[in-house]
């Protein structure tokens, strides 16, 4: 079974668990490992021993611009009304 996830990594982020999230493309949900392999094995009662081989490769790497390219520096923007011209 061969499934893509985003991978979002943020070694800043305030929160622990928001430092390295894997999200299902389509939906953007979480993916529960133990439920994809669980549908893996089938529907039969019981303890399994599995082995589960995760091969990665990135596919694309979509970069996030720096901190200070990312502030918008609102007081220093003008913004000129177009000027009128008096009909001749």
């Amino acid at each position: 079974m061969i499934k893509h996830y985003i991978l979002s990594l943020n070694p800043t982020a305030k929160h622990e668990w928001d430092r390295c999230i894997l999200r299902d493309p389509l939906t953007a949900k979480r993916p529960d490992i133990a439920k994809l392999v669980a549908e893996a094995v089938g529907a039969d009662t019981g303890s399994y021993l599995v082995s589960v081989n995760i091969e990665v490769q990135v596919l694309e790497q979509a970069a996030v611009p720096h901190a200070e390219q990312l502030s918008l520096n609102i007081g220093e923007v003008t913004i000129q009304a177009p000027q009128l011209r008096e009909a001749a």
